[in-house]
């Protein structure tokens, strides 16, 4: 077996959630007050994102690390309702939620805000590549306290995809009483226990350390949706990551993958999980295993027949289901002083 066909094999073995066969698919600040602006620093020539706009000219946060991180947000036009934090997934960036967060903004009235990720869309970094995951969560918890900065008494909520969320399980984690509650559509929970043995694992963790920057694979779309207009979307998105995965960023993702199943039996805070039984790129198992490991009073699944991993973007009635889902879910759980009247979808 030649080096090249070894290196396949191990990263495969270590990354099942995210592969198919041999193909690998992704799904994919700090100051003590951070800014979140459109000025630029005073005194510094002007930082411009990977495409080449001044952060002078876009939202942005800058995080521990010095690092720009695009921003978005989404504003309702009367007095917000809650918060809404979504956390994307790996290979993506955060401008394909806009369904959701307009959803959300017009029938509640919620104020929702995201970033791209290191490495991801318009921020800054090694294109998927992060040091450590705990980047990852340390990011959003800032976003997420600059915005409860500016409204202190409304509640908070976490929406993640895949990647984003395993972010959102461990940044609530992190602060299990700060949220009011959890929705995760196809997160990533654990490694496809098929294939992520021990010995396969632990021949991964040698050649990370041997070629910690060598890729293998290609993103193939066609998992992403059974909808052929999301899939050439997401082809022709030029802020998606089309290239392969490193090692050294599958380690990471082993690794936050690691910590869930460590954590997941403490889960307290309500969660809702979305997930399609055809999902080749994050086993559903995780999801299920969740449901069934969390002592969380407040939790629910929903399994969609046949949907693929971006349940958002999949066929229209899945689509209009999980906007239901989600926004009833939060609706719910609103405390009843911030209940706007309700609208239907």
């Amino acid at each position: 077996m030649n080096a090249l066909t070894a290196a396949t094999c191990v990263l495969a073995a270590g990354l099942g959630c995210f592969l198919y066969r041999s193909d690998v698919l992704l799904w994919l600040l700090s100051p003590t007050e951070p800014p979140l602006s459109s000025m630029p620093e005073p005194g510094a020539s002007p930082r411009r994102s990977p495409q080449g706009v001044p952060y002078s000219d876009l939202q942005h946060i800058v995080n521990a690390d010095g690092l720009h991180l695009f921003c978005r947000s989404w504003e309702p036009t009367g007095p917000p309702r809650a918060l809404v934090f979504i956390a994307h997934g790996a290979g993506e960036h955060c401008g394909p939620y806009d369904e959701i967060a307009e959803t959300l903004k017009k029938e509640m009235s919620l104020l929702v805000f995201a970033h791209d990720h290191v490495g991801h869309g318009q921020s800054e970094g090694d294109r998927m590549n992060v040091k450590d995951f705990q980047v990852y969560i340390r990011d959003s918890l800032q976003h997420i306290d600059l915005m409860r900065s500016r409204h202190p008494d409304l509640p908070v909520f976490i929406v993640g995809h895949s990647m984003g969320g395993a972010i959102s399980i461990l940044v609530a984690c992190e602060r299990p009483t700060d949220f009011t509650g959890v929705v995760l559509i196809a997160p990533m929970v654990q490694m496809n226990p098929d294939s992520a043995t021990p010995f396969k694992v632990f021949l991964a963790k040698i050649l990370n350390h041997m070629l910690p920057s060598l890729t293998l694979g290609s993103i193939e779309s066609k998992w992403v949706s059974r909808d052929k207009k999301q899939v050439e979307a997401y082809d022709t998105d030029e802020l998606n990551f089309h290239g392969g995965l490193r090692i050294s960023f599958g380690m990471q993702l082993m690794g936050a993958a690691a910590r869930i199943e460590r954590a997941v039996t403490s889960v307290s805070w309500p969660f809702l999980l979305l997930h399609g039984d055809a999902d080749k790129l994050c086993d559903i198992r995780g999801s299920k295993m969740m449901f069934e490991k969390a002592p969380s009073s407040d939790k629910k699944l929903k399994v969609y027949e046949g949907g693929y991993h971006a349940l958002h973007h999949d066929l229209p009635d899945v689509v209009e289901s999980v906007l239901k889902e989600v926004t009833s879910w939060i609706r719910e759980r609103l405390p009843d002083t911030t209940l706007p009247s309700s609208q239907g979808l």
